[in-house]
């Protein structure tokens, strides 16, 4: 069946970890024993419902204080599709773990009080996910149940969402009226708002056609392992694994492997459960050559005529994720696909303000949290696509060198 990883993302007590809840309930995706655990808890809290919300929220932390801090994942599926959720938190200071959360997800779900509206972590939340690149932006108005189901409360959330939408990078964007709490329109049709007349959040995620989201143009594969298994029913068997990151492949494709730029032909491309006629993204695969090339981890397999981009001056942009600042000078280290290099900042040039997207070009630097555009120099050349057209060859993450503790994410720009 097909996967489709999705997220939430929100404010503070918009209700993110009872709608995973509330799937997860209502989808009958709980073992008894997890579901006898939290209304225990529940009990023991003195709340007179079953806290759904303690499914996804796992630390101690969060079930005392009720709020999320880390992203937490959870997996169900239906006779239509399986999913993993990305469960994020809506608080500011733990904007670096909403990125984290989003930064694979293939869908989004922003979540707003029916109540309050848009606010400041709505937008933010929203901004990120387009910067992500998320092909998919589903927003649900949720606790419809305190605001008396009123359409016009949801119509007017709506409209003002749209039209901070249209400053936004979103191909798809849907809207959907839910009650978490009582399950209001998350896996069955509420009758409670006949005048919504669209379809239940979870058939909507059933249904969500992702099959060309990924990019299939430009072949990629970034070499992760060089396999010599032994005693291989083939004699001297050489292959190179990697999770297929863009393209097609096929046996007797020609293909080159940067940086050599050495150009052969496919034999073979095998999986676990065997050879296969085709691989295509994210499928993980070993790939035989005709020919034996100095091919080995980091190296790049593309097509002859359709190379990534070779470089070593990058310009992306950064989320900061820690809480000493970025600034230009700073040595880092930096994974890209298989690849780790170390490099040096050369310039901020701006810091984003994620609410109202203005460009500050005054800063220097950039604090915990925030995003902007940052000039990288590293010490190898990086075979890279800009985020906008491969969101795999067109990430990375920066790693500090005194402790290897990831620091910040980035997403690389260009022209195309």
């Amino acid at each position: 069946m097909e996967l489709l990883r999705f997220a939430t993302a929100g404010s503070v007590d918009d209700g993110k970890s009872t709608l995973i809840g509330r799937l997860l309930y209502d989808s009958k995706a709980i073992f008894e024993d997890q579901l006898e655990a939290v209304e225990r808890v529940s009990r023991q809290r003195g709340e007179e419902f079953t806290d759904l919300a303690l499914l996804t929220d796992g630390l101690r932390a969060e079930r005392e204080q009720g709020i999320t801090i880390d992203v937490a994942y959870r997996y169900f599926s239906t006779p239509v599709r399986k999913f993993i959720i990305g469960d994020t938190p809506g608080h500011i200071q733990y904007t670096r773990n909403m990125v984290t959360g989003n930064s694979t997800a293939d869908l989004t779900l922003v979540l707003v009080d029916a109540r309050k509206g848009i606010v400041e972590q709505t937008r933010r939340h929203a901004f990120l996910a387009s910067l992500l690149r998320v092909p998919h932006l589903v927003l649900c108005v949720n606790k419809m149940d305190l605001v008396g189901y009123d359409q016009s409360v949801f119509d007017n959330i709506c409209a003002e969402f749209k039209a901070f939408a249209t400053r936004l990078e979103v191909s798809d964007l849907a809207f959907i009226p839910i009650s978490a709490l009582n399950g209001d329109n998350v896996v069955q049709r509420s009758p409670n708002m006949g005048w919504y007349e669209g379809q239940s959040l979870l058939h909507h995620l059933e249904q969500v056609y992702i099959a060309s989201d990924r990019n299939l143009i430009d072949p990629r594969i970034p070499v992760q392992w060089v396999v010599r298994p032994t005693g291989s029913f083939i004699p001297d068997y050489r292959g190179y694994a990697g999770r297929v990151a863009g393209g097609v492949f096929r046996p007797g494709d020609e293909v080159t492997v940067l940086p050599s730029g050495l150009t052969t032909t496919i034999a073979s491309v095998d999986t676990f459960d065997g050879p296969v006629t085709e691989a295509f993204p994210p499928m993980s695969v070993v790939v035989r050559l005709t020919e034996d090339l100095d091919v080995s981890r980091g190296d790049m397999i593309c097509r002859p005529h359709n190379h990534p981009t070779m470089a070593q001056d990058i310009d992306a942009m950064v989320c900061w994720m820690t809480d000493k600042p970025l600034k230009p000078g700073d040595f880092l280290s930096v994974k890209h696909t298989t690849r780790w290099v170390r490099a040096v900042v050369k310039d901020v040039h701006y810091r984003l303000d994620v609410n109202t997207l203005h460009r500050d070009e005054a800063a220097n630097s950039l604090a915990l949290n925030e995003v902007g555009r940052v000039s990288l120099r590293v010490t190898q050349p990086l075979f890279y696509d800009s985020y906008r057209r491969n969101r795999t060859t067109g990430s990375f993450i920066l790693a500090s060198e005194e402790t290897n503790v990831t620091v910040g994410a980035g997403m690389i720009l260009g022209t195309d």
